[in-house]
């Protein structure tokens, strides 16, 4: 195993035991930033990300939200902020927040961990740009 995926697997490892059920995002954030994670992309249907670090970067797979092809949902900004306040405050687990996010017209989100930023594209360009607050871990 490389030193990129012992130090991801690390911080998501620490990030689980100090970040809260409600707010909790950007504990983990902060703890990938921490253990040189400079941005993560995930792309949504796939259940892909790649993870840009300072030790090289590393892709995660998880299982895809689709099989085959699929019409992509239109892009639903109202929808999307829904999905966020929900995972915000604890009513969502990861699974169901990229679920929403798919049926909001998201295929995928970039998190810029040093500007503290989280952006979602849809198919045609549009996008939303999130920050969220520095913690101390």
């Amino acid at each position: 195993m490389s030193t990129a995926i012992e130090n991801l697997r690390a911080a998501q490892e620490r990030a689980a035991t100090v970040r809260p059920k409600v707010g909790g995002f950007p504990y983990l954030a902060e703890a990938l930033r921490q253990a040189g994670v400079r941005t993560y992309r995930c792309t949504v249907p796939a259940g892909a990300s790649l993870y840009v670090t300072d030790a090289g970067p590393v892709a995660t797979q998880t299982a895809p939200i689709v099989d085959g092809a699929v019409d992509v949902a239109p892009w639903d900004e109202a929808a999307l902020v829904a999905a966020i306040r929900a995972d915000q405050a604890g009513r969502t687990g990861y699974p169901e927040f990229v679920s929403a996010c798919w049926n909001a017209g998201v295929l995928h989100y970039e998190v810029d961990l040093a500007a503290r930023t989280c952006t979602y594209y849809g198919a045609l360009g549009d996008s939303y740009t999130e920050s969220y607050p520095h913690v101390d871990i």
